[in-house]
């Protein structure tokens, strides 16, 4: 569960463009049925609790009442509805849960193309070898010198 949560953080704040257009392209896709989500099926569980009628309409301070003449409204009421944004952070955890889940099953595909496409290549060949070992007093030397550094013995010339 770390690990998952850790991964989520590095979405959430770093990410790269194309996770981020992915990001935008399904939840737009994915709004109206995460809102369906919320509104049909987590407000009605929350309206189970006695006194809550719907997670909208629950925790909300009303400052300034409607007021009705002759059945027409004259003044719409003034309330800071707390529940209606609860009501958002919980759409917008499920959209960006469901993004997330998205995105690292994409990565997931990519990782395991790329490890099958490295498996599939020949190996490279080793390089030059660019040192060799002093014969007098063993120590690493250019391949090419022709004196050694660490104790200034003549070496002897590869044709010999």
């Amino acid at each position: 569960m770390k690990k998952f949560m850790k991964e989520f953080k590095e979405f959430a704040i770093k990410g790269n463009m194309i996770d981020m257009a992915i990001g935008v392209i399904i939840g737009g896709a994915f709004t109206a049925l995460v809102g369906a989500f919320t509104a049909n099926i987590v407000n009605p569980l929350l309206a189970l609790i006695p006194g809550v009628n719907s997670l909208d309409e629950a925790l909300k301070i009303v400052l300034k009442e409607a007021v009705v003449e002759d059945g027409a409204v004259v003044s719409e009421e003034v309330a800071i509805k707390f529940g209606a944004f609860l009501s958002a952070i919980i759409t917008f955890l499920i959209l960006a849960l469901i993004i997330f889940l998205l995105v690292k099953s994409i990565n997931k595909m990519r990782k395991a193309e790329e490890e099958r496409k490295k498996a599939a290549e020949p190996p490279a060949e080793p390089a030059a070898p660019t040192t060799k070992i002093c014969p007098f007093c063993k120590s690493e030397i250019a391949i090419d010198a022709t004196r050694c550094p660490h104790c200034t013995s003549e070496l002897p010339s590869a044709g010999e």
